[in-house]
């Protein structure tokens, strides 16, 4: 159901000149994190590979064996002799690179195993040479080609280390005793190190990637993955990135030192679109992973049908993430992951300061992923345990989420117009039915107390988004609460626009770019304190306008009257408090809900004092001190259900108008109280 339908009493135009003003203050369309040739979704007739045990068919590994001998000295026996027995066999007919053995295939069902030792592929790191250095394509944001799949065959190493197109079922098993044992390192000087494109049923098992300009092991347009005990690690963007992918399962995975995420299981099948929270089964199952030390442990831009259990998502910028904010992503918007039984907790690191200081600015290979650098490549919140920037249907249910300084759950809205998309029926399709249940907040899994700043900041757009009882703070204060059962809702919202200073916050953090070393100044997230944060520097305008035209029409109109003086000073505590309010520590109390009290009850005495001599701009007072303490009800109370708008939204507007009226009505000359006319002179009475 539309919007429009939904509000008939709310006309579209109101719907297009929001939307329009909107626009004026957000940031162009950001490119896509990802930015891929145009790919459609699999069919969805694929499955999940099986691990397979038999012998290899190719082998792989180093000559040095001296070197092999060392690396295998501490495994345990069985697994010692099995790898000297494989290094007999592939000295006689192995290979000594990855690739030539992926070159190799020549049928479906094949497995390749790689002997412990480092692989760094030194037949595909040269530059392209002839027509491969002169492909015609076009250019991402980032500078790298945008290739299609022909290009990818033809010219495989232009942005892979190793290049697996088009094989199928195929197996790549490490046979060491952890997956560190075979390490395959493009040294900064590939965009990926695997890329696994086309290749139905690939499964990757036991090895680490690494060092890349972009991602580690990247597995596109596939039905049917595995990625099982394997580690990513050190790359500008991403460990794992499975794109447009149908029937995948990571297992046991780790990712760390990433400058967009550890795990990217974008554009996932989107094949439960249009459903509820009941579904038939998820594209994608991510379990038993840890993803740390990242600038986000999970990203899912477009990560329709997800389950992601038992895993854990620690000491990042933000510990999990869904959106709907950047173009060329098929299946947006977001809709229907599934969180539950994950440990989210002290996602707290904060890596601006390398973008601040220039070490971003530097070659990849002398930044210092090595020793702990991470490029932020987006905007997002840090300290924060999962972000929903425009997504729906998603379900997260006992998890634990603590230790966050800034937030346990954040929620805001992403109009169509940010991913490109220009109908106005869509400008309000994201962060609607997002169920929030039965998950641990504040307290770690022994029970102790592990707070986080406030366990839930929500801009208030959507509808049919619920929470469980008992959040420790938040902003707003007041929550709809889920029922029992998945789509009971107690207290439901409808809101067409977030709340407008939250609205201006994402706005103005969202102006954020690595390559340009621009981080936003008034937002939090990079680093402004007090004054120079967009929410206290809002309030101190408001405060100080209001302050300056109220103050002038008591001292005009009302200084005499004793009603109208209490009325000011009850408005100018409002104020002050509504400025205390807005800063980090008490965002989430009962202090902006008081000083929003606080001024509705100074309005509502002003307009009373104002009724002898000013009736109109007395109404318009009392309207506005109406306004006001619906809004404080709304943030404090009780979310006002069914309501289009926030009472903030036509409050800013009537305190608009009352501002220039009050400023005329001050500025005008007090009218003199004319002097009553002089007593009559008696007239001497006449005698006789």
């Amino acid at each position: 159901m539309s919007w429009t339908r939904r509000f008939p009493a709310v006309p579209a135009a109101l719907l297009a000149a929001l939307l329009a003003l909107l626009s004026l203050f957000a940031a162009a369309p950001p490119a896509g994190a990802h930015e891929e040739r145009p790919v459609a979704l699999p069919d969805g007739t694929g499955s999940v590979p099986a691990y397979r045990a038999a012998e290899p068919d190719l082998i792989v590994c180093k000559t040095d064996r001296p070197a092999f001998e060392r690396r295998i000295a501490g495994f345990p026996d069985a697994l010692r002799r099995r790898n000297l027995d494989l290094y007999e066999r592939c000295e006689k007919s192995g290979y000594r690179h990855l690739q030539a053995a992926v070159d190799a295939v020549d049928r479906p069902g094949m497995n390749i195993a790689v002997l412990p030792g480092l692989y760094e592929e030194e037949p595909s790191l040269p530059v392209p040479t002839g027509g491969c250095a002169a492909l015609k394509a076009p250019d991402s944001a980032l500078g790298y080609q945008i290739l299609s799949y022909a290009q990818q065959t033809a010219c495989p190493h232009n942005q892979n280390l190793v290049a697996i197109l088009g094989k199928k079922d195929l197996q790549i098993e490490g046979t060491g005793a952890a997956r560190t044992d075979v390490v395959i390192d493009a040294k900064y000087r590939k965009l990926n190190a695997i890329r696994a494109d086309g290749s139905d049923g690939v499964y990757f098992r036991n090895f680490t990637a690494q060092r890349t300009t972009f991602n580690s092991l990247y597995v596109l347009a596939a039905d049917g993955f595995v990625i099982d005990d394997v580690l990513t690690r050190w790359n500008d963007e991403y460990g794992f990135l499975t794109f447009a992918s149908d029937h995948g399962l990571y297992r046991n995975c780790e990712s760390y030192g990433n400058g967009d995420s550890g795990i990217y299981p974008g554009s996932a099948s989107d094949i439960n679109d249009g459903r509820g929270y009941d579904v038939p089964r998820y594209a994608i199952e991510i379990t038993g992973c840890r993803s740390h030390h990242n600038m986000v442990g999970y990203s899912g831009t477009a990560g329709d049908s997800v389950w992601v259990h038992d895993n854990e998502f620690d000491r990042n910028m933000g510990g999990a993430s869904m959106d709907s904010a950047f173009p060329g992503h098929p299946g947006l918007p977001q809709n229907h992951a599934r969180f539950e039984r994950n440990l989210i907790h002290d996602n707290n690191a904060d890596y601006y300061p390398y973008v601040a200081d220039g070490t971003c600015a530097k070659p990849p290979a002398e930044r210092g992923y090595e020793q702990g650098v991470v490029c932020p490549q987006i905007s997002m919140p840090p300290g924060t345990g999962i972000i929903t920037a425009g997504g729906n249907w998603n379900l997260y249910e006992n998890n634990w989420v603590y230790g966050h300084r800034r937030a346990g759950f954040f929620l805001s809205a992403v109009p169509a117009f940010i991913r490109g998309e220009g109908t106005w029926s869509k400008q309000t399709d994201t962060s609607h039915h997002n169920r929030y249940a039965g998950n641990i907040l504040g307290k770690d899994r022994s029970g102790a107390s592990r707070p986080n700043g406030t366990d839930v900041w929500w801009d208030g757009q959507g509808r049919g988004n619920c929470w469980q009882g008992g959040p420790d703070g938040s902003t707003p204060g007041t929550l709809p609460r889920c029922g029992k059962e998945r789509g009971e809702v107690s207290g439901a919202s409808a809101r067409l626009v977030g709340e407008p200073v939250k609205l201006t916050q994402l706005l103005v953090c969202a102006d954020y770019n690595v390559q340009a070393r621009r981080l936003p100044a008034g937002c939090d997230w990079y680093g402004a304190r007090g004054p120079e944060r967009v929410e206290t520097q809002i309030a101190l305008a408001v405060a100080a306008v209001l302050l300056l035209v109220g103050g002038v029409l008591w001292w005009r109109r009302l200084r005499r009257s004793r009603l109208g003086t209490a009325a000011a000073l009850l408005g100018a505590a409002g104020l002050a408090l509504d400025v205390a309010g807005s800063t980090t520590p008490l965002q989430d109390t009962a202090v902006p809900a008081l000083a929003l009290l606080l001024l509705g009850l100074g309005w509502a005495g002003t307009g009373l004092a104002l009724r002898p001599g000013r009736p109109w701009l007395a109404r318009l007072t009392l309207l506005l001190g109406a306004l006001t303490l619906l809004d404080a009800f709304d943030k404090a109370v009780l979310m006002i259900p069914w309501t289009p708008l926030s009472p903030a939204w036509i409050r800013a507007l009537v305190a608009l108008v009352w501002v220039l009226w009050a400023a005329a009505a001050a500025s005008r000359p007090t009218p003199r109280t004319p002097s009553p006319p002089p007593p009559p002179t008696p007239v001497p009475a006449l005698t006789p």
